[in-house]
């Protein structure tokens, strides 16, 4: 009984692992530790136990793994954040880092904003996002 609680304690990492990362990494091990607890509740040797769970975690691998790589998407898949990089905003109040001040509006939000060599651009102007940082924008005036 105490291998089969060993056992249901690797499936149980096995699926919370892979729950928080979505990486395909554990989910082989989950499904390779219920055959090794399956097998420990028909009373097989801890030794075959071994040998199930090692089987069952490497063919799964080597099966399925390539099968859903290529259903996941692939190349590099940008954030929301990263999205934002290039769209034109309004200042709505005037970009000025020696008053500490600067706002912009895009896409009906408000971002606190700033430039990267502290020239100032006064309100109403059109501006492009350069970078984006967790309550801010790097923005740049917008040449007519």
């Amino acid at each position: 009984m105490m291998t089969f609680i060993f056992w249901l304690v690797i499936l149980v990492a096995g699926v919370l692992i892979e729950a928080s990362t979505f990486a395909l990494v554990s989910i082989w091990f989950a499904v390779g530790a219920l055959a090794a607890g399956i097998a420990a509740l028909l009373g097989a040797p801890v030794g075959v136990q071994t040998l199930i769970f090692l089987v069952v975690s490497v063919t799964m691998l080597i099966i399925t793994r390539p099968l859903l790589k290529k259903l996941m998407p692939q190349g590099y898949i940008p954030t929301n954040g990263e999205l934002d990089i290039g769209k034109a905003a309004v200042v709505i109040e005037a970009v000025n880092a020696a008053a500490g001040t600067g706002r912009v509006r895009f896409d009906g939000v408000d971002w606190g904003a700033r430039t990267e060599n502290g020239a100032v651009i006064d309100e109403g102007k059109t501006v492009i996002i350069k970078a984006k940082g967790a309550a801010y924008v790097i923005v740049e005036e917008l040449q007519q």
